[in-house]
């Protein structure tokens, strides 16, 4: 499901490229010669332009003949990395990062960077901030007059803006090789997808929906503007999300999912049914005990969720009522490109950002064994996303989701292996009884459903014994059990 609680923990990590990097507008208003120099590698148009700091790759210090301003103003610690430097100033309060910002202009470069004041304001003010435009003036609350700075080149430092500026590419959203069906009964389902753990588009599942008609930011805003949600680290009303991500323009904008919207505010889930296909939700049987389930999704352009697998084994459906989604899924057992999840499932080493993915490894897409499922779901439509399948979602305009995850009986036997597994407390989620889980699960639907595991496993055994005769059977000729190597 798009954007919950993953697997374990996640780490961001930077892909380091060769390459250099050409940006087709530049990104400052200085002299020509200070501009983005056009150097061989890969190019990206802007979305917007800097509005300080200009600071370029290292790459284009070869072009300029210029001192990168950076050695000179940190002094003895240049010796440091631009990531370590980072580091320390991200462990400053406030005052100290701002009295920083005017040692030297390397200082200033390094202390105005969006993602520590992002950090402080999340920290420090929690929801309870009304957006500025920039997170520095977000925290201080006034516009402060910017210092310009001029021959400052760092990698580090230039990935992060480039991430944020960069323009989505026809090409990162033009595949769509998903299975679209619209009219289709719920054996259908059940059989040709949900069985064969297949994705699928639906595009005729909620048409029925209320909320397809009536959410619009006025009316959430009547409804429900006072209401504080979930965004990313921190609770924020819904108005002031709004306001945040109309002028927003980061690396990874603020994510507004919130698993407690239907009990905050009845109407939304009112608004709304869950479509015929996903009914059968065996965790239902658990009541409030039950593990995080459904979720409100807000959020801006470039917004989304990095790689990951669905909690718990689950499988979900996801439904825009607002804007587009594109999605880029793998099987299980494929893991995407630039991803590390680690050998017992606990940490996921990911991009630090999805845009930053796209950029260095969308390519890699093309290639290899495993192609991805693709596909843009738009307003009015539901993506099937089946268990174990990695997937990354980001927001191609202001876009408004519900997502649910639910156990089927085609699915159950892996929810509760998954449950049971050595180190299940690690890796459920979405309850705050993780050791437990297995045996209320189990328990309770052997209670409700008696012999029916043990019915669904000697189904199972049944089916992977056909797959094995079947795969025997190309190979052999008649009944002498020859090999057939031609005819």
């Amino acid at each position: 499901m798009e954007g919950k609680r993953k697997r374990g923990g996640k780490k961001k990590t930077r892909k380091k490229k060769d390459a250099k990097v050409r940006v087709a507008a530049p990104h400052s208003s200085d002299e020509s010669e200070d501009r983005g120099v056009e150097s061989p590698g890969v190019e990206f148009g802007l979305a917007f332009a800097s509005r300080h700091c200009a600071v370029q790759p290292l790459g284009n210090l070869l072009f300029t003949g210029k001192q990168n301003i950076r050695d000179p103003g940190l002094g003895s610690l240049q010796r440091l990395s631009d990531e370590i430097v980072s580091d320390i100033l991200a462990l400053l309060d406030a005052k100290d990062l701002a009295r920083s910002g005017v040692s030297s202009k390397a200082f200033y470069v390094f202390s105005h960077q969006e993602a520590l004041w992002r950090n402080l304001v999340l920290a420090e003010l929690k929801g309870g901030f009304l957006f500025q435009g920039s997170w520095r003036k977000t925290y201080v609350s006034a516009r402060s007059a910017w210092t310009k700075v001029r021959y400052f080149y760092s990698d580090y430092l230039f990935q992060s803006w480039l991430c944020a500026s960069v323009e989505i590419k026809d090409e990162w959203i033009s595949r769509d090789n998903i299975e679209r069906r619209s009219h289709l009964s719920v054996d259908d389902f059940v059989r040709d997808f949900e069985r064969l753990n297949k994705p699928v588009l639906l595009t005729d599942a909620i048409n029925n929906w209320p909320a397809l008609k009536r959410w619009n930011q006025d009316y959430l805003l009547d409804l429900c503007g006072d209401v504080d949600f979930a965004a990313g680290p921190a609770d924020m009303t819904l108005s002031n999300y709004f306001v945040y991500a109309k002028s927003v323009k980061e690396e990874r904008p603020l994510y507004l999912f919130d698993p407690k919207f239907g009990e905050k505010v009845p109407q939304l889930a009112a608004d709304y049914e869950v479509p015929v296909y996903f009914r059968e939700d065996l965790f239902s049987i658990l009541g409030k005990e039950r593990p995080d389930y459904r979720w409100l999704i807000l959020g801006p352009a470039r917004s989304g969720s990095s790689f990951h697998i669905d909690p718990n084994s689950t499988s979900a459906w996801n439904a825009v009522v607002k804007g587009s989604k594109k999605w880029i899924l793998y099987p299980p057992g494929a893991v995407p490109p630039g991803v590390h999840p680690s050998p017992d499932g606990v940490d996921v080493a990911t991009p630090v950002s999805i845009t930053e993915w796209f950029m260095n490894f969308y390519h890699e897409t093309k290639r290899g064994k495993h192609k991805p499922v693709e596909c843009v779901c738009k307003a009015g439509e539901v993506v099937f996303i089946p268990n174990g399948w990695w997937h990354i979602v980001i927001n191609l305009e202001d876009s408004i989701a519900i997502t649910q995850n639910y156990v089927s009986r085609s699915n159950i036997l892996n929810v509760l292996d998954f449950l049971n597994k050595p180190n299940s407390q690690d890796l459920v989620s979405g309850t705050k009884d993780r050791v437990n889980l297995y045996d209320k699960f189990k328990s309770r639907y052997e209670e409700l459903h008696p012999g029916s595991l043990e019915q669904l496993r000697n189904e199972k055994r049944a089916q992977e014994s056909q797959k094995k005769r079947s795969v025997w059977e190309s190979v052999t000729s008649g009944g002498d059990f020859r090999f057939n190597f031609g005819s």
